[in-house]
């Protein structure tokens, strides 16, 4: 057989092999049909794992993509399965946007008990209740993480902990206009005014859900001080006054804030050289595969936050930097 054949022969059998495990991937996740109210018309599937009583990572995809497809390429997919947490994944549909993202800056969609994120809660409660979970956390990406800052403050009491990357702090738009002034601009609030804002919101919240914040320095779409702002108004949310301690390693920077058992509560992770999107190492196993928005990084979002989160077994669970 000629070189040019073995290799075509090879191709194709890559090909069927990497479509093969793309609809078994997909095979293991189910629509969710039974929740309540759903004001926003948005869908849902879901992975459950073998383990009773599992915890369950709530995943907002970007605009324009498919939360299934992002869950397997993210590599959070992969690391559900590893680990044994439930995966509950929203979809925006183009009747409701027609670029495909959630809609974070109308106040029909982010306000409490409204629109998308009515929905989105009633999904998690229904799923919730179906598998008599756990913890809840929840992963954003883009307008998936914008939308997920709005629930964090709107609900604050339903989540363990979130993830917010490549995002932008709620409440920072009510409106396309102001909306395309903060991915370009950075909030115009302070991070005090935010947190001023948030109190009002929730007078009576005195815990806050743990968060990781994620932004490429070079991320050309939202501006990086919308995470730099986040993380701020975030510590001084969580009443932690303590000066950050700043890590670097080759590639990224981890700046951690620790509450008064040295245990972090917020932290922010800048990746240099790299834009908008969520970050992917190929090399780890679940580590996440690049495509458009997932970008090769030496950190894997998806694992780190996992980790950050406790969620990974004892045995795989690496010490974070």
């Amino acid at each position: 057989m000629s070189t040019l054949k073995c290799l075509t022969s090879l191709s194709i059998s890559l090909t069927l092999v990497f479509s093969l495990f793309s609809q078994n991937s997909y095979a293991q996740l189910t629509e969710l049909k039974d929740f309540s109210d759903n004001p926003g018309n948005l869908t849902a599937s879901y992975f459950s794992p073998v383990t009773a009583k599992p915890n369950i990572v709530v995943l907002l995809h970007g605009c324009a993509q498919e939360g299934k497809e992002l869950a397997r390429q993210s590599g959070l997919l992969g690391l559900a399965q590893q680990h044994n947490f439930a995966l509950l994944i929203p979809q925006q549909n183009l009747e409701n946007n027609i670029k495909g993202c959630f809609n974070w800056y109308s106040a029909s969609d982010y306000a409490k008990e409204t629109g998308e994120n009515l929905s989105i809660k009633n999904m998690i409660l229904a799923l919730k209740k179906q598998l008599v979970g756990q913890n809840i956390y929840i992963l954003g990406l883009s307008a998936g993480g914008a939308m997920a800052s709005s629930l964090l403050v709107n609900y604050p009491e339903l989540f363990t902990a979130g993830a917010i990357v490549a995002g932008i702090p709620f409440p920072c738009a009510d409106g396309l206009i102001t909306a395309i002034s903060c991915m370009k601009n950075g909030p115009s609030q302070t991070a005090d005014e935010l947190t001023l804002l948030v109190q009002k919101l929730n007078p009576n919240q005195k815990v806050w859900p743990k968060l990781s914040i994620w932004t490429g320095d070079n991320d050309a779409i939202v501006n990086p001080l919308n995470a730099i702002t986040l993380a701020d108004h975030w510590a001084t949310l969580s009443g932690i006054t303590l000066i950050p301690q700043v890590k670097t390693k080759a590639g990224y920077t981890r700046k951690s804030w620790g509450d008064k058992q040295e245990k972090v509560q917020v932290e922010l992770m800048t990746i240099a050289n790299v834009g908008h999107g969520i970050m992917v190492n190929p090399k780890e196993v679940n580590g996440g595969e690049t495509a458009n928005y997932l970008l090769e990084s030496p950190v894997s979002t998806a694992k780190h936050i996992v980790d950050f989160w406790h969620l990974a077994s004892t045995k795989n669970n690496a010490p974070l930097i």
